[in-house]
């Protein structure tokens, strides 16, 4: 389900909030006639037809009352939907125009991404890796995203979008790697967990940092940027962290996932379709489990990247206040060597 706006919209909305504020100040503050003060009042009474333009495109009914937009107040931008909970096309003119093979393959990694969510997820709570969050409830939306993108469309994605990488073609031992930080990730440790990044991939390293995701969801329309709001339910935790039952019911969001899954209303409408059954269905899950757990063994095998990792690839050089903490650092593991795995690590080379 989408909401769509244009971002001019936003930006005309905080312009004209700051422009009433400005007023208000200059009316109360100025000391012109009387006469002055009540032209401008006049001016700005929100009765009056008056319109405001801004950057020549945006027009608007101008007022002198400032007041908060309450959502019970106003009549919700409809949400747009293609499939509902039977997996049949709600228009039949908004038929995707989607060969069997692009849909069969956007449901594998789908349902995929849904398996390795749950090994990854178990794992940390095993202590197996330290932090995870996972994409359930979310995965249409990374899908459909990054079917609709040039393989080569530069994405600032966020941290849970894992869904972009494995329609570009991740593979589950680059999730895995990233997640334990070993030796044959890319970023060796030394960034958290599900924050992957892909130069091959056109995928730019995510980031904790707020806003982050806001980059990918600017695109082009008529020469305008444009804002698409994916409206769908996280049905996992926010992360391994985090216990979601703390601010929300656990059976109504149990309740809407049975209604609502995207994975399952696309596999209804696949039955429906004719592409896929029950038989296919059953062996891509043994298929997809078995595919997740030997990559996680192979991965788990795999040493962890060595510790000095953490003050390489700062600068082009490393610069002097480093190596002096590098050589701390060995020099205190050295001392305390039996408080240290160090046989699950490579040695370094510095």
């Amino acid at each position: 389900m989408f909401r769509v706006y244009s971002n001019t919209r936003v930006i005309y909305g905080l312009c004209r909030a700051l422009n009433n504020q400005i007023s208000k100040r200059y009316q109360s503050s100025s000391s012109s006639t009387t006469t002055t003060t009540a032209a401008a009042n006049v001016a700005l009474e929100p009765n009056v037809s008056k319109m405001s333009m801004f950057s020549g495109h945006i027009k608007g009914a101008i007022t002198n009352n400032l007041e908060f937009i309450r959502p019970e107040n106003i009549t919700p931008i409809s949400m747009y939907q293609v499939l509902d909970s039977d997996g049949s096309i709600k228009e039949k003119s908004h038929t995707p125009n989607f060969t069997d093979e692009d849909l069969i393959k956007m449901y594998k990694d789908m349902t995929l991404l849904n398996v390795l969510d749950r090994i990854l997820y178990e794992s940390q709570r095993q202590g197996r890796i330290s932090f995870y969050m996972t994409n359930f409830g979310e995965e249409a939306t990374h899908i459909g995203s990054a079917a609709a993108l040039n393989a080569k469309d530069l994405v600032y994605g966020q941290y849970r979008e894992a869904g972009v990488l494995m329609y570009r073609g991740f593979k589950l031992h680059e999730f895995i790697d990233q997640c334990f930080g070993n030796a044959r990730s890319s970023c060796k440790g030394v960034q958290m967990p599900v924050h992957y990044g892909s130069t091959d991939l056109s995928f730019v390293t995510i980031s904790s940092t707020l806003a982050t995701q806001m980059p990918q969801a600017v695109a082009l329309n008529e020469m305008r940027p444009v804002l698409i709001e994916a409206m769908t339910l996280r049905v996992g935790h926010h992360s391994t962290s985090d216990d979601s039952s703390a601010y929300r019911s656990i059976d109504e969001v149990r309740s809407r996932d049975k209604r609502d899954n995207p994975s399952l209303r696309v596999r209804k409408y696949m039955y429906n379709r004719g592409c896929w059954n029950e038989e296919k269905d059953e062996q891509w899950t043994k298929d997809s489990q078995k595919m997740v757990m030997e990559a996680f063994a192979n991965c788990e095998k795999t040493k962890r990247a060595p510790i000095s990792t953490m003050f390489e690839n700062i600068y082009d050089k490393m610069e002097p206040h480093l190596q002096r903490q590098m050589k701390e650092m060995k020099e205190h593991v050295r001392q305390n060597h039996d408080h240290f795995p160090l046989s699950l690590y490579e040695q370094s080379s510095t």
